[in-house]
């Protein structure tokens, strides 16, 4: 993977110049970048909406998830220069599928696109990892708005879970099974 940031645009068109690799999106512009100390403490500022905390874990609990458990990857979401977001990754031994996961938008830049941005950023970034498996998540069954989400990017319900959520796959194409 490439450890540099990932920006993915707000241009709208569709398609970028032919070869370059990045996709159109339309919506607000996000980069993802490795969380490193400079940024940590931004991160750990990072609180979603009350009655979303059920559903998600503190930025605490994912940054130590990603410190020690060898797994997980973080990365922050910027909007410019401003952190407004929170993603890890990691690639499941068992079947190679590239798993997102600790996913949260801060509350104060909620509904505005950036979940789908950073979503989609991810995924390009991302898309050797999911080249082979494709891509998997998981969410609470009671978080409709995420499940709209990710159901829109083309991640599709299994009938598997993990930890009593909702596990869905999106294949290397980027289509719903």
């Amino acid at each position: 993977m490439n450890r540099e940031d990932a920006r993915c645009p707000a241009d709208g068109h569709g398609e970028d110049a032919p070869g370059s690799g990045t996709p159109a999106h339309p919506g607000p512009a996000v980069t993802l970048r490795p969380v490193d100390a400079t940024i940590r403490s931004a991160v750990l500022a990072l609180a979603v909406r009350s009655e979303q905390a059920s559903f998600v874990a503190t930025p605490d609990t994912y940054l130590r998830m990603c410190d020690t458990g060898g797994v997980w990857q973080p990365l922050a979401v910027l909007e410019g220069d401003r952190v407004v977001g929170f993603l890890m990754w990691g690639v499941d031994e068992d079947d190679d599928s590239c798993w997102l996961g600790g996913f949260i938008v801060d509350a104060a830049h909620q509904g505005r696109g950036l979940g789908r941005a950073a979503v989609l950023a991810a995924l390009e970034l991302l898309v050797e990892q999911g080249s082979k498996a494709g891509f998997a998540l998981s969410y609470e069954a009671e978080n409709v708005t995420a499940a709209g989400l990710y159901t829109s990017l083309g991640f599709v319900p299994t009938g598997e879970r993990v930890d009593d959520e909702v596990v869905a796959r999106r294949p290397p194409s980027g289509r719903g099974a």
